[in-house]
């Protein structure tokens, strides 16, 4: 009982405060992760690498991974209903939010107060997303270990970089400015093809 609890405020405080859509959450999620132990910084990437094949909204698919993984001690069945559960808890404030705003909207659509909280939520969101992307980039291309001093990382400066994961992005980057038409399920199907058979 106590872990759906902490579930259900963690993922409803999560979904309360993450503006600007999934990615937004991976900050949420990365210090959940430091928080409570359910899941490390690496796994955040394993989850944003599913999240990001499969349907739906990132955020969402994270959410139910989350939700799964932490009960799946309890059998398929308490996986499926955490997956579900973590799922309810993050999409239940914006309900809530949109049933109450569509009540009030009309009436406080050209508020200079609601229009000042829009222009400030944007920069918030704006760097949330930022944030995620930029935290991405660096667990994704660097290799750099735990305790890890300045000067080790400089005198080892080229040692640091994922060679491998680094050629695979260029090759993909130019591989999709060349091959508009192509689904982009084929550029996800490859990298993960290229990153099983490479052990990435």
């Amino acid at each position: 009982m106590n872990v759906l609890f902490r579930l259900f405020i963690e993922f409803f405080t999560t979904g309360l405060l993450a503006f600007g859509g999934g990615m937004a959450t991976l900050p949420f999620l990365y210090d959940m992760g430091d928080r409570t132990g359910w899941f490390t910084s690496k796994d955040v990437l394993q989850m944003l690498a599913v999240s990001e094949s499969t349907p739906g909204p990132i955020g969402v698919n994270m959410a139910t991974y989350v939700g799964f993984t932490v009960l799946s001690g309890y059998g398929i069945f308490g996986a499926v209903f955490g997956g579900l559960f973590t799922t309810l808890s993050l999409v239940l404030p914006s309900v809530i939010v949109i049933l109450i705003i569509s009540r009030i909207l009309k009436r406080f659509k050209d508020s200079p107060v609601v229009a000042a909280v829009f222009v400030a939520i944007r920069p918030a969101s704006l760097a949330l997303i930022t944030s995620a992307g930029l935290g991405v980039l660096y667990s994704t291309l660097l290799i750099i270990p735990e305790g890890a001093t300045f000067a080790s990382v400089f005198e080892s400066f080229w040692s640091i970089f994922d060679i491998k994961a680094i050629a695979l992005g260029i090759v993909l980057f130019i591989g999709m400015l060349f091959l508009k038409k192509v689904h982009p399920i084929f550029f996800i199907i490859a990298s993960a093809v290229v990153g099983i058979i490479l052990g990435m």
